[in-house]
């Protein structure tokens, strides 16, 4: 299969489980939807991908675990790291430090657990695949890899509908470049799932706590 049609089908899957939950009867059915398509919907992409023989430009054969975990490690720190300096950046210009995006997560996480898994894993592994390895990859295939991390990033940051628009940005443009660095795409995936996981687990145990 070549990188555009990969891509293409990468992007319709998560177009799919992304919409999907809207035409739940109730909100509960949608909550359940979404945990049931995101985690479907990630383990699909990672069967897909493995499957997928043609490499971007800058992805790398050699199976290099060390670095990779170790940059997908180091990244989740560096995410956390550079949040924190865009929110201090956007509170500046008069933008709210709070994330709208996370509190909704965090509340529906605290009606129905298992929705964890999507926040946590499903949805960060397949935005990976979708605005890292898919969407780049459509540049990359006309040799415009920076085009297709700027771009990316845009979308990363537009999908999320939180009104951090830098942030957003900047983190997707954070993800891509510990992609392009590494040439693994599992580097960016541990980072991704790294932070989300440190943020829902956060927010829980300060509400536990008060």
């Amino acid at each position: 299969m070549s990188v555009r049609k990969y891509s293409l089908l990468t992007i319709f899957m998560y177009i799919i489980a992304f919409f999907a939950p809207i035409f739940a009867p109730t909100s509960q059915a949608s909550t359940n939807i979404t945990t049931v398509t995101y985690l479907l919907g990630a383990a699909f992409m990672i069967f897909l991908y493995l499957r997928q023989t043609n490499k971007l430009s800058f992805e790398k054969n050699k199976i290099n675990l060390l670095p990779t975990l170790f940059w997908g490690i180091v990244g989740i720190f560096l995410a956390i790291l550079l949040q924190t300096v865009i929110m201090q950046i956007e509170q500046f210009f008069g933008i709210p430090i709070e994330s709208q995006n996370t509190q909704n997560i965090i509340g529906i996480v605290l009606r129905q657990p298992l929705f964890a898994l999507a926040a946590m894993v499903g949805g960060p592994i397949m935005e990976e695949f979708v605005f890292r390895r898919s969407l780049i990859g459509l540049f990359d295939s006309f040799a415009y890899p920076w085009i297709g991390i700027i771009v990316s990033s845009l979308i990363f940051a537009v999908v999320h509908q939180d009104g951090h628009l830098l942030l957003y940005f900047c983190l997707g443009f954070f993800l891509s470049l510990l992609y392009k660095k590494t040439g693994k795409i599992w580097t960016s995936m541990i980072s991704h799932v790294g932070m989300n996981s440190l943020v829902v687990i956060t927010n829980l145990v300060l509400i536990a706590g008060n």
